[in-house]
């Protein structure tokens, strides 16, 4: 086995982190409003191979570069963004919003002399109720609807190989769906399946299909597509529930 990715304590990471921090401080002054780290290493769940994660948010009209790199033995990633692109990216809302705002309300703050990070954190939650049922609508549109066109096609043309990840692909896709009706964000990509089945409202069909996935058991086809049908079945009716139409019974235009 190779010696990398290396583990690493709690202490080592912190101990990066505060030369990271002065490192950047010195190059860059008071260009710099705020950093932040994120990611698991921020909400105290970090691994011995977790990376680090770092915000830094740079006064409007100041451009920095972001680096992702190896500096062994850590993985490192440091994004730069500006003040006000800042507020607009932990203030939107997409089909992936249920994924990536804990990146923000979750940020710890390492340099944050102005209390800027404190008012960002609490920006995804700020989304309005309108907002998230157009991501809801649109979204089924993009992916779900067309991940059932496909399952059905293999299906019919006998390429179960592809069945396995289309299953993959719907579970995915309706994970996404169940933290945005919730209004709720997955604390880590890793823990998004298993957060969303503690969610409250949540398709029928969908537990079934993620224990398979979750569990391998995608080698029975049948079984596989019966599964995504149901589900499929369970997400339109979900979706009549909360009176979300994305069907349209006139052209567009």
């Amino acid at each position: 086995m190779l010696s990398y990715p290396a583990a690493t304590t709690k202490e080592q990471k912190i101990h990066m982190i505060d030369q990271l921090k002065n490192r950047l401080l010195h190059l860059h002054g008071d260009a710099i409003l705020a950093i932040g780290m994120y990611g698991s290493i921020a909400q105290g769940i970090d691994g011995p191979y977790s990376d680090i994660e770092l915000r830094v948010v740079t006064k409007d009209g100041v451009s920095l570069p972001g680096y992702e790199f190896i500096y062994l033995p850590f993985k490192i990633e440091i994004s730069m963004i500006q003040k006000q692109e800042m507020y607009r990216s932990a203030s939107a809302v997409d089909d992936s919003w249920a994924i990536k705002a804990g990146a923000y309300a979750h940020l710890a703050a390492i340099y944050d002399p102005n209390g800027l990070l404190e008012e960002i954190r609490t920006l995804p939650m700020q989304v309005s109720e309108e907002a998230i049922r157009e991501v809801m609508r649109e979204f089924m549109i993009w992916e779900p609807y067309e991940t059932v066109g496909k399952i059905r096609n293999n299906k019919l043309a006998g390429n179960y190989s592809y069945l396995p990840l289309g299953a993959k692909d719907l579970a995915w896709q309706t994970a996404k769906l169940i933290g945005l009706a919730n209004r709720t964000f997955f604390n880590t990509r890793a823990r998004t399946y298993e957060e969303s089945l503690q969610m409250l409202s949540r398709p029928s069909g969908y537990d079934e299909l993620v224990g398979l996935v979750t569990r391998g058991q995608l080698h029975e086809m049948e079984m596989v597509y019966e599964h995504c049908e149901n589900l499929w079945t369970g997400l339109n009716e979900w979706y009549e529930e909360m009176g979300i139409d994305y069907r349209l019974m006139e052209l567009p235009f």
